[in-house]
């Protein structure tokens, strides 16, 4: 009989395309990793370091699934990225060695309360109100990485409602996947569980309830959902 006082929450499962479930233990995300966004959002960008926020792995909404639209904002956006999922301990790794610890990829949205983001900006405050909350990742089906073919050549795109919103190339990312692996395994030890969410394109924009969001990245399975 266990002896905690409720019964601790299930650990959001992805599934790993002919390989079972990958349970879910941390989101890492990377802030500013292509330079048309960091330019759309008022930002320049340079290659000192990359750096990182968080999000909840309660945050998890499997694709296909719809979102709800989420309380006290009235400016939800999109940020369609490649999400690299963590399959072997990394601490202090460097970039040559990152990708052994790549146990796949994915398609996912990073879900923003652009609203509450840029008032704890205004206010020089953390940013979890406005990207760590209930359905904020969106992630699709898990590639293993022995079946994806070089990252960089790959298209990344989001349509909402059959239009087209973002659209570039991995290679456009300034932190390549090796990159942030080598640096933010000097900050955490990553561990299997671990996803990285590796930052958006230019293109992010507001969606409202009723608006159909579908998102690639090469031949990866899409990320999908609809809000509601």
């Amino acid at each position: 009989m266990s002896d905690t006082l409720f019964p601790p929450r299930p650990t959001p499962i992805v599934p790993v395309k002919g390989r079972g479930g990958f349970p879910v233990a941390r989101i890492f995300c990377v802030g500013r990793n292509y330079a048309a966004h960091a330019a759309e959002m008022g930002h320049e960008v340079d290659r000192e370091a990359p750096f990182y926020f968080t999000k909840s792995a309660h945050a998890v909404l499997l694709s296909g699934a719809p979102m709800p639209y989420p309380p006290r904002t009235n400016d939800l956006h999109h940020e369609m990225e490649l999400v690299v999922a963590i399959g072997a301990q990394a601490r202090d790794v460097p970039v040559d060695q990152a990708m052994d610890a790549v146990l796949g990829y994915g398609c996912g949205l990073d879900m923003t309360r652009r609203d509450l983001q840029a008032a704890a900006k205004d206010k020089r405050r953390p940013w979890d109100t406005g990207k760590d909350f209930e359905n904020a990742a969106i992630i699709g089906r898990l590639t293993p990485a022995d079946q994806v073919g070089d990252l960089a050549a790959l298209p990344i795109r989001l349509c909402v409602n059959g239009a087209v919103r973002q659209q570039a190339l991995l290679s456009d990312m300034i932190w390549s996947v090796a990159e942030i692996i080598a640096d933010l395994s000097t900050l955490y030890t990553l561990q299997p569980g671990d996803l990285i969410m590796t930052g958006t394109p230019a293109g992010v924009g507001a969606v409202v309830r009723g608006d159909v969001l579908h998102g690639t990245i090469g031949d990866l399975d899409p990320v999908a959902t609809t809000i509601i």
